[in-house]
């Protein structure tokens, strides 16, 4: 297994993400082409000889050279449970070691919210932590609430951190609140604005 660029961006997107993910969380292609002409997206694929078993999508900033957004993570569906989740945290650990800190986001649970959804999403977060992932806050982006959890060493100060992190996403992002504080309610995305 090897993780190697994604070489059909349409289909993958098509079939696996558009599977994995909700409209809202689901960023537009041509969004990720931009930001990969500008050399600031790169979506890998874990491949096994010509098959794709799993990806991930990195974001990252020239401005913040020590810092990496892990923006998708996914298992195709039929091989899901299975570990290769783990086993591309593994790579891009070894990829990044000592070179970056690795942030991503998982759904936080929502006091009051439905019973299963919460179980799922403190699972989530479990399988990030047993991966060695730290949370380290809350954020908006998606119209969601997120824990945002972070793979190598902490930089000194949170404020670094969050600043980078905010930088990932860019000033075209009214909807990306770092940190999200415990009362505030995060904004749906550009794509989703206006729509029922």
């Amino acid at each position: 297994m090897e993780l190697r660029p994604i070489s059909d961006l349409a289909g993958w997107y098509a079939r696996e993400l558009s599977e994995a993910f909700p409209e809202n969380e689901r960023k537009p292609l041509a969004d990720m082409m931009s930001e990969m002409e500008r050399g600031c997206y790169e979506p890998l694929g874990l491949y096994e000889g010509q098959a794709l078993l799993g990806y991930a999508t990195l974001w990252s900033r020239e401005a913040f050279p020590g810092y990496v957004l892990l923006d998708y993570l996914g298992v195709t569906a039929g091989r899901r449970n299975g570990g290769l989740g783990a086993a591309i945290l593994r790579l891009l650990g070894g990829r990044y070691a000592g070179r970056a800190l690795i942030i991503t986001e998982a759904e936080a649970p929502v006091p009051g919210g439905p019973e299963a959804e919460n179980a799922l999403r403190l699972r989530r977060i479990g399988f990030y932590e047993r991966c060695g992932f730290a949370p380290v806050y809350d954020i908006g982006s998606c119209g969601v609430r997120f824990r945002a959890l972070v793979l190598g060493r902490m930089p000194a100060g949170m404020e670094k951190l969050m600043a980078a992190h905010r930088a990932i996403y860019g000033p075209g992002r009214p909807d990306v609140k770092i940190p999200l504080g415990p009362g505030e309610t995060p904004e749906p995305p550009y794509w989703m604005k206006g729509r029922n």
